[in-house]
């Protein structure tokens, strides 16, 4: 088990590395891949050279990397073109693609534990009942700015930024997006918050790791 823990984030990491250079391949629009896959490019650097002094839980690192798959997607296709979305909208007869609303959930969803996992270890809210309540306010409070992010690349690229905004006519499309981050931020502590108890590290160990 031991040696599974070991292997399985570089595994992760060669495949997220793989899917972003093969999405970066002849993507739908490429302003549109750069936008939705920069938390990618950005992040995957971060979490290697920060690994040292802040290695992550093994859950972590694979709802990180389920969510780097689902920008990756969603930055080759489009969120409004996905094929996985646009078989789900045949299936189920919906109005539209749903894939921006699961990368929206996804946008709740694995931030929580992220955020979870720097309060408990970086701050004194480790069994604090106040713990869960700001998980989800910084998981919400992410998803407003993200929506601002949205709304000035609107005001800059103008109809350019139409795949970028995936909002496929929906005039409460910003709300949406934020209520279903708060959902699966909600919806991860409940699901995971005891596994990933058990797989952070004791405060002594923390305090043994190199600054």
């Amino acid at each position: 088990m031991p040696r599974t823990r070991a292997l399985l984030p570089p595994v992760l990491l060669g495949v997220v590395v793989v899917a972003l250079v093969v999405s970066g391949i002849r993507p739908y629009d490429r302003l549109t891949w750069l936008l939705e896959t920069v938390w990618v490019i950005v992040g995957v650097p971060a979490v290697v050279l920060a690994w040292r002094r802040f290695p992550l839980t093994t859950l972590l690192c694979c709802l990180l990397a389920v969510h780097a798959l689902i920008l990756i997607a969603g930055g080759h296709w489009t969120y409004a073109r996905t094929p996985m979305g646009e078989w789900a909208r045949d299936a189920f007869a919906l109005s539209r693609n749903p894939y921006d609303r699961l990368g929206h959930f996804a946008q709740g969803f694995v931030p929580a534990i992220l955020v979870r996992e720097i309060l408990v270890r970086r701050s004194p809210l480790r069994g604090s009942r106040w713990l869960a309540p700001l998980v989800v306010c910084a998981c919400l409070a992410f998803s407003a700015f993200f929506e601002m992010l949205e709304w000035w690349a609107a005001v800059v690229g103008g109809a350019a930024a139409d795949d970028f905004l995936a909002t496929q006519g929906d005039v409460w499309d910003t709300q949406w997006d934020m209520f279903l981050a708060l959902v699966g931020a909600i919806t991860s502590l409940a699901l995971f918050g005891r596994l990933h108890d058990r797989q952070l590290p004791s405060p002594s160990t923390e305090r043994s790791r190199p600054a």
